[in-house]
């Protein structure tokens, strides 16, 4: 089979589906040395791995912005094989498909978060996905979704034949483990975090419910009186002034740390060295945060929004997203119950465990080989 993969999430994006793309390809190439890959992409990145022989790179002088106006919005019909050269099979993991001739189609579609709550997302961005993801949903002869809760989704929302929908579930790449006291002591000091502090891992933006996490975190400090403070990773997306708003609001500028984004290679010792990872969201594809948590043994207070339940198990505290007081005993609980703590590190370890990128690698072939046979 001659298979082409978008891979411009992988150089573009940081966090969240760029991760996602790089680590997925990466162990499916490490496992399929028998068909022929093209990664194509807007640009190139700066720090490639070398790839396999069965591996050609093909890249255009144009940024992602670019291709999603001429193929989404625009709507030219130019298709991708006039850039990736023949194949049987083009796989978009970013939520939507270019023009094709005759390459059969799959698109990953991470979430519907944009159709849940539509008042998370900024106009611009959500009139793009509404006209695009359900348009791609439609022609793909195949969709993968990160969970059951987002295949359930796809399949109410967009109409989608369940038979179309496959479930690829994420994994833990092996660096998510626990980290050695002085990688620790390096990465708070590279952030200016003092002390010790719970973490919260996303790009600030709505979904992501930080303005509650921020009410529960200060009413815990003054119930608890504990000297934690709150270490929140991730960019600047959209929709933050409210965040903002909020620490000003709780006097809380002292108390939370907001690096932005942060060093790959340092995800690993900033989970080791929290006591908890809160991860609140209102609503999630999969996840993947609170699974590195769990790897590295730090406890996990989750939401009970989708799809969190399903890929945490028993291995997370789980609370209503909405209720600010349950959230801040939550908290509590886990930082001065040390026999809670420990439960959960022990069933966190196992659980992340579960997760492999050579599982979802070896489910995602599958798919492939079911469309071409």
């Amino acid at each position: 089979m001659r298979i082409a993969i978008d891979y411009t999430a992988a150089i573009r994006q940081r966090a969240g589906i760029g991760r996602y793309t790089r680590e997925l390809t990466q162990a499916l190439l490490a496992l399929d040395r028998e068909n022929r890959y093209v990664l194509f992409s807007a640009g190139r990145g700066a720090n490639e791995p070398p790839w396999p022989p069965n591996v050609r790179r093909r890249s255009v002088p144009l940024s992602d912005h670019q291709l999603a106006v001429v193929w989404q919005r625009l709507r030219l019909p130019i298709p991708a094989e006039l850039l990736t050269g023949p194949v049987d099979l083009f796989h978009s993991p970013d939520f939507v498909l270019p023009p094709l001739l005759k390459a059969a189609s799959v698109v990953t579609i991470h979430d519907l978060s944009f159709m849940r709550l539509p008042h998370c997302s900024p106009p611009a961005l959500l009139d793009y996905l509404m006209r695009s993801v359900p348009r791609s949903a439609r022609r793909a002869d195949a969709i993968l979704a990160d969970s059951e809760s987002t295949r359930r989704d796809v399949v109410e929302l967009l109409g989608i034949d369940a038979e179309r929908v496959h479930v690829v579930y994420a994994g833990v790449d092996t660096r998510f483990t626990q980290q050695s006291p002085d990688a620790v002591h390096e990465a708070k000091a590279r952030y200016g975090i003092v002390g010790p502090y719970v973490l919260a891992v996303g790009t600030l933006q709505p979904r992501k419910n930080y303005p509650r996490l921020l009410e529960g975190f200060a009413a815990m400090r003054t119930k608890s009186g504990l000297p934690h403070k709150l270490v929140i990773v991730g960019g600047r997306g959209w929709l933050y002034d409210e965040i903002d708003a909020a620490v000003a609001r709780l006097e809380l500028a002292e108390d939370v740390v907001m690096p932005g984004f942060v060093r790959d290679e340092d995800l690993p010792s900033l989970y080791t060295g929290a006591d908890l990872l809160a991860f609140p969201s209102l609503y999630e594809g999969f996840g993947l945060p609170a699974l590195e948590a769990m790897a590295c043994g730090t406890p996990v207070v989750a939401s009970t929004a989708p799809a969190l339940p399903e890929v945490c198990g028993e291995a997370a505290l789980l609370v209503d997203p909405t209720d600010v007081a349950s959230l801040a005993d939550a908290v509590e609980q886990v930082l001065t119950d040390e026999g809670l703590s420990s439960r959960l590190v022990g069933l966190g370890r196992r659980r992340a465990t579960e997760f492999q990128w050579e599982d979802a690698a070896r489910s995602l072939l599958t798919v492939y080989q079911k469309l071409l046979t």
